[in-house]
């Protein structure tokens, strides 16, 4: 099959078949040195070679065993203790049952604090110094409902500034998502509970999600994330805020390694002023259902057919 060939065997067939040539190469040079199995490789110096040759030759996520996965997650763990001398807990915590995650955003209680931006980055475990920033807060005059005039660069020792209305963007967790059906190799798609996720290890990125979000959610990583061992949020999951490798895009996932253990996102908690509301679309006496029925509410650029999880509403007429 070359790269031109019709996919006759699922999303990203073609890259797959490179990919297996390029597992096969692998592990036969591991064997022909000697290391026997790929976790003998490492030795005690530690040096993370067979962790290395375990990334190359591993399987897209949704084509892996639970062993596998436990493989996987276990490799995680160890390159954080490498790389930044601590101890993680990556887990793989599935979709729960009858669960459709969905977020609502009162834009008359939003001051543009960006408070979610900074716990969004700490929780994520996305690089410090703004180099990736999962949530955007547009900064618009009074009057403008164009999000292209938004400034997601202001910087006002004080906010709110007069004249001016804020509005947080992040990914909207589209029902129908362009950024999984531009995906040449499958590493993303929309899994039971609502969330869109990447499989990093997947992604090669080629950037075409980001081109194909109207909501410019997605985030290239030029380098890997600036972080020190006290940064870390060690609470970790695989689809999730695992430390990320340069080269990958990223986006916002409703914080899974929180919402699947039933707790909140990042930054809802850390929003002062109330402003943010999630919950689960399939309960009816749930509090994000609530605002949906009785609240005259909007999603952003609804006429590309997206269908986003995401609404915003005000407080007045």
């Amino acid at each position: 099959m070359t790269d031109d060939d019709p996919d006759d065997s699922g999303p990203g067939a073609a890259w797959t078949t490179r990919r297996a040539l390029l597992k096969g190469a692998a592990a036969g040079a591991a064997l022909l040195g000697g290391g026997g199995t790929l976790a003998a490789i490492d030795g005690p110096t530690g040096i993370g070679l067979g962790d290395a040759l375990g990334d190359l030759l591993q399987d897209h996520y949704l084509r892996m065993t639970p062993a596998e996965i436990q493989g996987a997650l276990a490799r995680i763990e160890r390159q954080a203790r490498r790389r930044f001398g601590v101890t993680l807990d990556c887990r793989n915590d599935p979709p729960l049952a009858d669960v459709r995650f969905g977020f609502a955003l009162n834009l008359s209680k939003c001051k543009g604090t960006r408070r979610c931006v900074s716990a969004c980055v700490s929780e994520n475990n996305c690089g410090r110094g703004g180099t990736l920033q999962n949530i955007r807060v547009l900064e618009l005059p009074v009057g403008s409902r164009d999000l292209q005039d938004g400034n997601p660069y202001f910087t006002h020792q004080t906010v709110p500034v007069a004249g001016h209305w804020y509005v947080p963007v992040q990914c909207q967790q589209c029902a129908d998502p362009p950024c999984v059906q531009a995906c040449p190799v499958a590493a993303t798609w929309r899994e039971p509970d609502g969330i869109v996720v990447i499989d990093y290890d997947w992604c090669i990125g080629c950037r075409y999600c980001a081109t194909a979000c109207p909501y410019g959610a997605r985030h290239f990583n030029w380098g890997a994330p600036r972080l020190s061992p006290s940064d870390l949020t060690r609470q970790t999951h695989y689809l999730g805020n695992q430390p990320r490798e340069a080269g990958v895009m990223e986006k916002c996932t409703f914080c899974l390694q929180r919402t699947r253990r039933g707790l909140l996102p990042a930054c809802l908690e850390a929003c002062p002023t109330g402003a943010r509301i999630f919950g689960n679309l399939l309960d009816p006496e749930s509090e994000i259902r609530q605002v949906l029925a009785r609240r005259p509410v909007f999603r952003l650029k609804e006429e590309q057919g997206t269908e986003p999880r995401f609404w915003f509403f005000t407080d007045g007429p």
